[in-house]
C-alpha cells in the first residue's frame, strides 16, 4: 500500500479546485493524472511583473505593472471591432483593448473615475501606447500581489497559463512535511535544502538565474529522482541474487569446436567478454550481465559462446529478439555453426505454426533441443523449457525489465545476458541497467572498412538517384530509408511509398519495400529478396534499424537525416559496411538546418565510434529523447537532466547500493522515509518486489 502521508499527491488532479473533468484530461496530456505530476512539471521561464514604470516611460514589448485612472469606456458598433478603454496616469493616457469581450465583465473589472492596476505587455499603436487584454486587473489593494515574478509553465492546447499556475500553486499546497531520506552527510556537504523547501523554491523563481539546473534546489530534487531511480534498480538486483543461481561450467568441446569451426579469428573485446561471461556463469550466484557493443562488433557469437557452456551442463539456452526480423537473422547466423559442431537450435516466433511448432514446442519441453532463438513468444504460457540455464536477451532496451525476468523464470535460477547494440552513455547505461554488471566489445572485427558519410541537400536527389545507378551497375545494394515521423505511421508510409514509386519508374522491379505495416510473412519475404540476387533497392521505414545482415549492401541513404537522432543515425549507417567493398553513407537533408541538426550530422562525418556518438547525442538531445525514451524502456526522468546532473547519478548507485547493504528490507527509519521517496517518484515496483521477496 502507498503510505498515507502520499494520499492526497496521488489524488486525481482534477480533485483540485478549478479542475473539472474536462480540464483534467488536458492536465493529464500535459503532466499526468495524478497531483503528484503537476509537482514535476517545472517552469520553463519567468514573468517579471515587478517593473512599474509611468506610462510614457514604458518601453514597447516591455511586461509593465501601470496604476491608471479609468476614463471612458468605448463599445464597438461592430463586434468584429476591438473593445477600447481609455486610462491614464500623471505622465499621459493609455488605451487597454480587448477582443470579443463581455461589456458588463469589463465595466465591473474597470470603473470609470476609478484606479485600478493593470499588468501586461505595453505596445504602440499609431505611436500610442496600448495594452491589448492585460495579463491582470486588481484594487490598489491588490498592487503588492501583482508585482512579483510569475514563473512561466509549458502549456498545451486549451489550458490557460493562469489555470496552470493556479493548480500547480494548488498541488504545492497539498505536499505534507515528510522524513528526510537524505544521507545527513552528504546533505549537509552539499548544502542542501530540505525536500518541501526544495520544491516550493524551484516552483517560485526570482530571476532567470533560478531556471538553472545546478541551483541547490533543483540539484537537490534531481538527486532525489537518481536515487529512487538507483535504489528500485538495487532492490531488483538484490532479490535477483537472492533466488539461488547454479555454477555453470563445461568441459569447453562445443567452444573449442566452435572456435575452429568459426570462419574469422575472435577480437580482443570477444575474448576479453567471452572470458568475463564464463566467469560469472561459473559462479554459485545468478548472472545478470549487460553486453553492449557497437553495429557488428560481434555480440551474437560471444552469446553463442555461452550459450554452449549452458548445452555442455546438458541444459538450454534461449535467445530472445524484439522483432521477427531480428529473430530470424540471428538464426540465420546461429544456425550454420551449431549445425557444424552437431547441435540442432530452434527458432520460435508467432509466425511458426503447426507441425514445425510442434516440434520445436516438444524439444524444449523434453531438453532435446539445447537452443532456441525466438521473439518474445519464447515467454508465452504454452512454452516450457526442460532446463533453461541463460536467457540472451537482444535489444534489451525494446523490453521493460518484468519481461527479462518473465523469461528467465521459465528456467531454474537462469543467468540473464543481455546485449545491445545501440552504444549507450554511461550514465544512461546506468539508468536503465544499474543493477547490471557490464562487458563492453570496443573494437570491430578485423576487415571492416570504413564508411564514407556524407551530408547532401535533398535538392541534389537527381545526382543521389544517379550515384545509385552507379551503385547498382558495380553490383552494389542499396538501402533507401525514409523519414520517421512520430506522429503518423500512416504519413511515414505514404513518404516510404512514394519513394519507391519513384524509384521503381528509374530501375523497375529490383526495387523493394519494407514498413512497418506490412505482415511479418511479406516483411521477411522482402529482406529475403533483397539479401538474395533479385533486388538492389530496398525503400524501408526505420524498421531495418536493428540488425539486419546483407553483406552485399554497401550503399545507405537517409533522407532527411536531420529529423533521426544520432544514435539512430549511426544504427542505419551499421546497415552497411559488412562486406568486402567500401561502402557509403548519404545523409540527405533539408535546409535550413538547426544548429543541433547541423551539429548531428557533423559527428556522423567525423566518427564511427557508437560510445562518442552516443555521448554527443545525450549532450545534443538530452535523455528524453535519446532512443526515444517513451517506447524504449529507458526511464524517464521528470526533474534530473541526465547531460547536466550525471554526476550526481554515481553518488545515488553508491548510496543505493550503501542502503541495500545495510537495510535490504527498508525497514530502518531511513529505510521507511526511502520508501516514501520511492513511491513518489513512482518506482513503487521495487516495494512490490520487496513484499513478494
Amino acid at each position: 500500500m502507498r503510505p498515507q502521508i502520499l494520499f492526497p499527491l496521488f489524488a486525481a488532479t482534477s480533485s483540485l479546485p478549478g479542475v473539472g473533468p474536462r480540464n483534467a484530461k488536458l492536465f493529464e496530456k500535459l503532466a499526468g493524472e495524478h497531483v503528484a505530476d503537476l509537482l514535476w512539471h517545472l517552469p520553463v521561464g519567468i514573468i517579471d511583473r515587478r517593473f512599474a514604470p509611468q506610462v510614457m516611460q514604458a518601453p514597447e514589448g516591455a511586461i509593465c505593472t501601470l496604476t491608471l485612472r479609468i476614463h471612458k469606456h468605448k463599445p464597438p458598433h461592430n463586434p468584429r471591432l476591438p473593445y477600447k478603454v481609455t486610462a491614464s496616469d500623471d505622465s499621459g493616457f493609455i488605451e487597454l483593448v480587448f477582443f470579443h469581450a463581455r461589456e458588463d465583465w469589463l465595466r465591473r473589472a474597470l470603473p470609470e473615475g476609478e484606479t485600478r492596476v493593470v499588468s501586461g505587455k505595453v505596445e504602440r499603436f499609431q505611436d500610442k501606447p496600448q495594452m491589448t487584454h492585460p495579463d491582470h486587473i486588481g484594487t490598489l489593494d491588490e498592487l503588492a500581489s501583482l508585482q512579483t515574478v510569475e514563473p512561466v509553465y509549458g502549456l498545451t492546447a486549451g489550458l490557460a497559463p493562469k489555470v496552470v499556475r493556479k493548480s500547480i500553486r494548488a498541488a504545492l499546497a497539498k505536499v505534507p512535511d515528510m522524513p528526510e531520506w537524505l544521507d545527513p552527510a552528504l546533505k549537509q556537504r552539499r548544502g542542501w535544502p530540505d525536500f518541501k523547501p526544495a520544491l516550493l523554491a524551484v516552483h517560485s523563481p526570482e530571476s532567470e538565474a533560478d531556471l538553472q539546473l545546478g541551483t541547490l534546489p533543483r540539484l537537490r530534487l534531481a538527486y532525489d529522482e537518481l536515487l529512487a531511480n538507483q535504489l528500485a534498480l538495487s532492490v531488483i538486483r538484490s532479490r535477483y541474487r537472492k533466488q539461488a543461481g547454479r555454477p555453470m561450467k563445461g568441459d569447453g568441446k562445443l567452444r573449442q569446436a566452435l572456435l575452429k569451426a568459426l570462419p574469422f579469428t575472435l577480437t580482443g573485446a570477444q575474448v576479453r567478454s567471452i572470458a568475463e561471461i564464463e566467469g560469472e556463469m561459473a559462479a554459485p550466484t545468478r548472472m545478470l550481465r549487460l553486453l553492449q557493443g557497437d553495429v557488428g562488433s560481434g555480440k551474437t557469437v560471444v552469446a553463442l559462446f555461452a550459450m554452449l557452456n549452458a548445452a555442455e551442463c546438458g541444459a538450454q539456452a534461449a535467445i530472445m529478439a524484439p522483432t521477427e526480423i531480428l529473430a530470424r537473422q540471428h538464426h540465420a547466423t546461429i544456425a550454420p555453426l551449431a549445425e557444424r559442431i552437431g547441435l540442432t537450435i530452434a527458432l520460435l516466433t508467432g509466425r511458426e505454426k503447426g507441425r514445425a511448432r510442434d516440434a520445436a514446442l516438444a524439444g524444449l519441453a523434453d531438453g532435446s533441443i539445447s537452443l532456441v532463438v525466438g521473439t518474445h513468444a519464447l515467454f508465452q504460457e504454452g512454452v516450457a523449457f526442460g532446463d533453461l540455464a541463460l536467457a540472451v536477451i537482444d535489444e534489451q532496451h525494446r523490453f521493460g525489465v518484468h519481461q527479462r525476468l518473465e523469461l528467465a523464470a521459465k528456467g531454474r535460477g537462469a543467468d540473464v545476458l543481455v546485449m545491445t547494440a545501440t552504444p549507450i552513455p554511461r550514465t544512461l547505461a546506468l539508468t536503465v541497467y544499474g543493477d547490471m554488471e557490464v562487458s563492453r566489445l570496443d573494437e570491430k572485427p578485423p576487415g571492416r572498412k570504413p564508411i564514407d558519410t556524407r551530408a547532401v541537400p535533398l535538392e541534389r536527389l537527381d545526382e543521389v538517384v544517379d550515384a545509385v545507378a552507379r551503385a547498382i551497375q558495380t553490383g552494389n545494394k542499396v538501402y533507401w530509408v525514409c523519414p520517421l515521423v512520430e506522429e503518423s505511421e500512416l504519413i511515414d508510409l505514404a513518404a516510404a511509398t512514394e519513394r519507391h514509386a519513384l524509384l521503381e519508374k528509374r530501375f523497375g522491379k529490383r526495387v523493394g519495400l519494407v514498413h512497418g505495416k506490412m505482415k511479418g510473412a511479406d516483411k521477411d519475404a522482402a529482406m529475403e529478396r533483397f539479401a538474395g540476387g533479385d533486388m538492389d533497392v530496398l525503400v524501408a521505414t526505420t524498421v531495418i534499424e536493428v540488425g539486419v545482415d546483407v553483406p552485399a549492401a554497401s550503399v545507405m541513404v537517409v533522407e532527411h537525416a536531420e529529423r533521426f537522432g544520432l544514435a539512430q543515425l549511426h544504427q542505419l549507417r551499421g546497415r552497411v559496411g559488412r562486406g568486402e567493398k567500401p561502402s557509403s553513407c548519404l545523409l540527405l537533408y533539408v535546409k535550413p538546418l538547426t544548429e543541433a541538426a547541423k551539429a548531428r550530422l557533423n559527428i556522423m562525418r567525423e566518427t564511427e565510434d557508437g560510445f562518442r556518438i552516443a555521448e554527443e547525442d545525450l549532450r545534443l538531445r538530452g535523455a528524453g529523447e535519446l532512443l526515444g525514451t517513451r517506447q524504449s524502456g529507458l526511464p524517464e526522468f521528470r526533474v534530473a537532466d541526465l547531460a547536466f546532473h550525471g554526476e550526481l547519478l554515481g553518488v545515488a548507485r553508491d548510496d543505493a547500493k550503501l542502503i541495500i547493504g545495510r537495510d535490504v528490507e527498508l525497514e530502518s527509519p531511513r529505510g521507511r522515509a526511502l520508501r516514501n521517496l520511492l513511491y513518489l517518484f513512482e518506482r513503487d515496483t521495487a516495494i512490490k518486489l520487496l513484499k513478494s521477496g
